[in-house]
């Protein structure tokens, strides 16, 4: 995989050229400054997919045995918001991707509340194998497959995280924190904001979920419009779930 170096290096340079072309016109020394963009955007997405590929042949630990598909995530490589869960389930073990089964139909519909496309951010969880029936994931499995998360965040250098569900916010933290404290609170990751929800399994489970869940997301959304504001105006009463 090239060094994520060069990314924070393309970054750097793109500043440098953005803010002299405000002073003296977009075509400084007829650099244009959206190539310099895509070169930026092209970096991140062959980081992610040579990790991928590294990824596909993981044999660190005793999921390996079981799995049908690593399911490493998907999304947009230059994701400015990370969602990150527990672990494949079983229909995302077949297919090798994240949330793709009645959970997954549950988050597109949250996101698109909030005025998300599911192509606009990045998806993956702190397991990439599908623990036996569904289990919580065992503390050897996270630490053997925590250096493949922090790669994926390292590279994709999201400006917000959501972790989602309690096993994914404590691993993140760190802590043994309910799910009630975690949603309560902004954390950091790895520099990086990060807020605590439901996971969309449980809110199938249990749809008295579903409300505070929804406080959630704004919160996510109006911390999104403030952090990266780059989306249209928006305002809760347009998309109700």
């Amino acid at each position: 995989m090239q060094s994520p170096d060069l990314a924070q290096y393309l970054d750097q340079i793109q500043s440098y050229f953005s803010q002299q072309a405000e002073l003296v016109g977009p075509e400084l020394f007829g650099v244009d400054i959206s190539r310099l963009d895509q070169l930026v955007l092209s970096q991140n997405s062959v980081q992610i997919h040579d990790l991928e590929k590294a990824v596909q042949n993981c044999q660190k630990c005793k999921l390996a045995e079981s799995r049908n598909h690593v399911v490493f995530g998907a999304g947009n490589p230059n994701a400015n918001l990370m969602l990150i869960g527990e672990a494949p389930g079983a229909e995302e073990d077949k297919q090798g991707l994240p949330f793709v089964g009645k959970a997954g139909q549950l988050l597109d519909k949250i996101l698109i509340a909030i005025g998300f496309k599911r192509s606009e951010v990045y998806i993956a969880n702190i397991l990439k194998c599908r623990p036996p029936a569904n289990r919580d994931p065992n503390p050897d499995e996270i630490e053997q497959c925590q250096s493949h998360l922090d790669q994926q965040i390292e590279s994709i250098q999201p400006k917000i995280i959501l972790a989602l569900g309690r096993v994914a916010g404590q691993t993140l933290l760190k802590s043994e924190t309910s799910l009630g404290q975690m949603r309560t609170q902004t954390y950091q990751y790895a520099g990086v904001p990060l807020l605590v929800t439901y996971h969309p399994a449980a809110l199938l489970r249990n749809p008295q979920w579903k409300k505070p869940a929804w406080e959630d997301v704004q919160k996510l959304r109006h911390m999104y419009d403030s952090i990266v504001g780059d989306k249209p105006a928006w305002s809760p009463s347009q998309n109700k779930k």
